[in-house]
C-alpha cells in the first residue's frame, strides 16, 4: 500500500492510500487534486472517509463523486453533503482490504472523528487520518466543543502505539513548532525535529505523516502533565488556580490563538 499526500489550497493535505489498481482519500476538500492522481496513478476511486464537516474537508466531495465506486464514511453527529455511511467512534469496517476503526475526538467540531487502520495489509506501522485533531506539534482549535472534550480526544490518540503514523490534515508544523519551542525551550527532542522539519519543507516536502511517539515527545498539548509545561502555562496566566492537564491544556491553547 502507498501512502500519498496529496496538497490542497494553502496548507491542506489530502491523503491517499492506494494498492496500484485502487484508492481511498481522506477529507477530499478539493476534487482536482484527488482527479489527477487517480489519472496520474491509473486508479480506481474505491472510497472517501471523512472526519468533520468544515468545508475544507468535504468540498470536493461532489466533484469526485462521478468517479466513485465505493462508499464515504464520515461522522454521524455531522451533516456531510451527499450520501454518507454514518460512523462512530468504536466502528469498525473494510475497506480497500484495510481494516479500518473510527474513533471519536470531539472538540474542534462536535462530532470529529479519526479513522485508525490498525494492521496494513503491507503490515508497515498503523495510520491515523485524524483531520484537525491533532497536528504535528499542535492541536485543533475549539471552535465547538470544550477543552476537556479536546484534551480527552488527544489522550485517546496519545495512547495509540507509538509507531503509528499521524497522518494530519494541514501542514502547521514549523508555526506549531515555534510556539512549543516557546513552551519548552530546552527540550532536545523538540530543537532535533525542529531542524528536521525545516530541512524538509526547504525542499518542499512534507513533515507529516509524524508518529505518535514523536508527538508524545514535542507536542506541548500531549504533554500538559509534565512540569516545564506546567511552569510555561502559569508563567503566562499567574491567575492559573489548577495545573491539572486540562487547566494547563486549555491556557495553552488559547496562548495559541494569540501566538504570533
Amino acid at each position: 500500500m502507498d501512502l500519498v499526500a496529496l496538497p490542497a489550497f494553502t496548507d491542506n493535505y489530502i491523503w491517499m492510500l492506494h494498492d496500484g489498481a485502487q484508492a481511498l482519500v481522506v477529507d477530499p476538500g478539493e476534487a482536482e487534486p484527488v482527479l489527477r492522481a487517480l489519472d496520474h496513478y491509473s486508479l480506481r476511486l474505491a472510497g472517501i472517509l471523512v472526519t468533520h464537516h468544515h468545508g475544507d474537508h468535504v468540498g470536493g466531495l461532489a466533484g469526485l463523486r462521478p468517479r466513485l465506486q465505493g462508499p464515504v464514511f464520515g461522522p454521524a453527529r455531522e451533516t456531510i453533503p451527499g450520501p454518507v455511511q454514518a460512523c462512530s467512534g468504536g466502528q469498525c469496517f473494510e475497506l480497500l482490504g484495510q481494516q479500518i476503526r473510527a474513533i471519536d475526538v470531539p472538540g474542534h467540531t462536535a462530532g470529529h472523528i479519526a479513522y485508525l487502520i490498525e494492521t496494513p495489509s503491507d503490515a508497515s506501522a498503523p495510520l491515523l487520518f485524524c483531520g484537525d485533531t491533532l497536528f504535528s506539534g499542535g492541536c485543533g482549535r475549539l471552535f465547538e466543543g470544550t477543552p476537556a472534550q479536546l484534551q480527552a480526544s488527544l489522550q485517546a490518540l496519545a495512547a495509540l502505539p507509538g509507531h503509528t503514523r499521524v497522518c494530519c490534515a494541514h501542514e502547521y508544523t514549523l508555526s506549531n513548532l515555534r510556539f512549543a519551542r516557546t513552551i519548552e525551550p530546552a527540550n532536545p527532542a523538540l530543537l532535533d525535529y525542529q531542524a528536521w522539519c525545516e530541512t524538509r519543507r526547504h525542499d518542499n516536502l512534507p513533515t507529516l505523516p509524524s508518529t505518535i511517539g514523536q508527538e508524545q515527545a514535542i507536542n506541548p498539548f500531549l504533554r500538559c502533565d509534565q512540569p516545564a509545561v506546567r511552569a510555561a502555562a502559569l508563567a503566562y496566566q499567574p491567575q492559573l488556580l489548577d495545573t491539572d492537564p486540562v487547566a494547563v491544556f486549555a491556557t495553552l491553547r488559547q496562548w495559541k490563538n494569540d501566538f504570533r
